[in-house]
């Protein structure tokens, strides 16, 4: 897939919709992707992270996506991860 294809694409965890990918991070010195930036639905941000906010954006590691963890499909990416999980695998978005 070319990244383009990753941007706004819904983001499940357990087949419950939690957010849309906007950005892709690259490690510059591996040449790896090591995070996609997740825009959370305001639900999932005040329960997981407690944010009293919708359009929270969070960087999820891609370690959630390792073999078997994750699959993408024309809806778009599905984590086998709980959603009372997912803190585990965020961090909170910095802009430069």
């Amino acid at each position: 897939m070319k990244s383009k294809e990753f941007i706004d694409k819904d983001v499940f965890a357990l087949d419950e919709k939690i957010g849309k990918i906007k950005e892709i991070e690259v490690d510059p010195q591996e040449y790896k992707v090591t995070h996609l930036e997740v825009e959370l639905d305001k639900n999932v941000a005040e329960s997981v992270l407690g944010a009293k906010k919708g359009g929270v954006r969070n960087m999820l590691n891609v370690s959630a996506l390792e073999k078997g963890t994750g699959m993408w499909t024309e809806d778009g990416l599905h984590l086998k991860v709980a959603k009372d999980k997912l803190h585990m695998y965020l961090r909170p978005a910095v802009k430069t």
